[in-house]
């Protein structure tokens, strides 16, 4: 039992460490990163008590651990790091011990290619061994970032899933037929154009009758949005239906109990209200795509839309303004025909 193992030590956190007390100072000797009750947990609490295998400071463990306490780390939102503590996971599996300064741009190829089944967590490896090289420049444990310049994986084409932008009968079933908190995701996604990342994160306190305004959890921008008549009847919908006037710090999308609602939770709303309604085939993501096509629509020129969007990549703009500029001068087209 790891109880019985005098020098064995967990941090509030969880995790494992051995250590002794030496002359009245705790010298801490290893971390111990095997699950807990395993064989391989004893065996690397003997290694590290005995020396019989050298313990390395400067190992992709501790590195991850020295992450987790930065200010950089904590002002990501939630998800993003929930995301990349998958991939730290998987590293303090597969390397947590080895010294950072022995990891190759080939062994990020390899590893993704390990992991070519699941082609977003592939692709979010070389993502956190950036993020982790750069603090390990500055810690001096390495001299180079090995992700850089690393090409991600595409997903194959027979798993491809495009986003569907909300056609017109679909925006007009929703408006006419959506329950109200779904109307209000809705009305945030379309209006807003952001992505649904963000969506959650809106509080009462950020809205003030007229203009939404945030800082983009993927770009950090801060940005000041138009509301639109229909999100803005939504908004104001949603508020006069609370029983009191909201705190400004209290989140504009919330579970039955008033507490903040997370990103998966308003998926499951999406994804309940869209089967009900047989809108399956549009995604929350793609309401970001419509509100990019509905100022395509009202003459927005590209960089007017990514003023708006907070997009730091036109790419997405081109396609789905494009798309809507396409349709629209279709419909003049037609209408001179007549």
């Amino acid at each position: 039992m790891t109880t019985r193992k005098k020098y064995l030590w967990r941090h509030k956190s969880g995790r494992w460490y051995v250590r002794k007390c030496v002359n009245g100072k705790m010298i801490y000797l290893g971390r111990i990163t095997a699950e807990e009750g395993t064989a391989a947990f004893d065996q690397q609490y003997w290694e590290i008590l005995s020396g019989k295998k050298a313990n390395v400071k400067t190992s992709w463990a501790a590195l991850i651990d020295a992450m987790r306490e930065t200010d950089k780390w904590a002002n990501y939102s939630a998800r993003y790091r929930g995301d990349l503590e998958k991939v730290f996971k998987y590293l303090t599996e597969k390397i947590g011990g080895a010294d950072v300064a022995k990891l190759t741009q080939a062994d990020i190829y390899e590893a993704m290619d390990n992991n070519c089944h699941r082609v977003r967590f592939a692709n979010y490896i070389p993502t956190a061994i950036s993020m982790l090289s750069k603090l390990a420049i500055r810690k001096r444990w390495r001299q180079d970032n090995p992700a850089v310049d690393i090409e991600q994986l595409k997903v194959p084409k027979d798993r491809e899933k495009p986003h569907l932008p909300w056609a017109d009968w679909a925006v007009e079933k929703m408006r006419e037929e959506g329950g109200l908190l779904p109307l209000l995701i809705f009305e945030i996604g379309v209006g807003s154009v952001q992505r649904p990342g963000d969506w959650v994160d809106f509080q009462w306190g950020d809205y003030d009758g007229e203009t939404l305004k945030l800082r983009q959890n993927k770009t950090g921008k801060p940005l000041l949005l138009p509301c639109t008549e229909a999100l803005k009847r939504a908004l104001d919908r949603a508020k006069s239906s609370l029983e009191f006037t909201p705190h400004p710090s209290r989140h504009i999308l919330t579970r039955a109990d008033g507490s903040a609602m997370d990103y998966h939770a308003m998926a499951r709303v999406m994804v309940r209200e869209r089967k009900r309604l047989g809108l399956m085939a549009f995604d929350q993501h793609a309401l970001r795509y419509r509100g990019v096509m509905e100022l395509a629509w009202a003459g927005c020129t590209d960089d007017e839309i990514a003023s708006f969007s907070g997009h730091t990549s036109k790419a997405m703009i081109i396609k789905y303004a494009g798309e809507a500029r396409q349709i629209m001068r279709a419909r003049q087209a037609a209408a001179k025909r007549r």
